[in-house]
């Protein structure tokens, strides 16, 4: 299928979003946004999980800089005690001009925890906090990719802060046109049809 992608396309600042057909709990209609990927494995974050945990809870100095609904996103199954935050910044603003920003991709960077939060804030349009993370080894997602799990697609900045009451995985599918943009309105289970 065009659009759908193979290991070689993922890189950080793509999408893994997942087969209508993917059943694991985990990762049912998820969007992942791909941090790091080389040779030994892949690391990224769930973008469309919110939790019901206020980030205030976990990160408190960082509570008023998080772009709404303001809770913890669940970033994936692996070490949810591991807090991650995903900046999107302004336009002008770049990542390699910044202490405490690492850059994944254009104007999207890995923000430094330790860092004063409001040295950070004014240059970012958004940021999102994450509990845990998604995490594959080495050669486990190109076999997942070659299964037809997942579909990778660039991501745009707007992603990584979008608002949890749109339906991300749907947006992100329909804005590929045809034929993935048909996956859109698949109902997953097709016995429901």
């Amino acid at each position: 299928m065009p659009g759908v992608g193979t290991d070689a396309d993922v890189k950080p600042g793509t999408l893994l979003v997942a087969a209508p057909t993917l059943y694991d709990d985990n990762f049912r209609r998820a969007v992942v946004f791909v941090i790091h990927h080389h040779e030994e494995g892949t690391l990224g974050v769930v973008l469309n999980r919110p939790s019901e945990i206020p980030v205030h809870d976990v990160l408190p100095k960082w509570a008023e800089h998080s772009s709404e609904p303001q809770s913890l996103f669940v970033g994936g199954p692996v070490d949810q005690r591991t807090a991650i935050c995903l900046a999107a910044l302004r336009t002008g603003v770049e990542t390699g001009e910044l202490e405490g920003i690492v850059g994944v991709n254009g104007p999207v960077g890995l923000v430094d925890l330790e860092q004063d939060p409001d040295e950070l804030a004014g240059l970012a349009r958004g940021m999102r906090f994450f509990a845990g993370y998604a995490g594959w080894g080495k050669q486990q997602l190109e076999g997942e990719i070659e299964r037809g799990d997942w579909h990778v697609i660039p991501a745009l900045p707007e992603d990584v802060i979008a608002d949890p009451s749109v339906n991300l995985w749907g947006r992100v599918l329909r804005r590929q046109g045809p034929p993935l943009a048909f996956l859109a309105t698949h109902p997953g289970d097709v016995q429901l049809n």
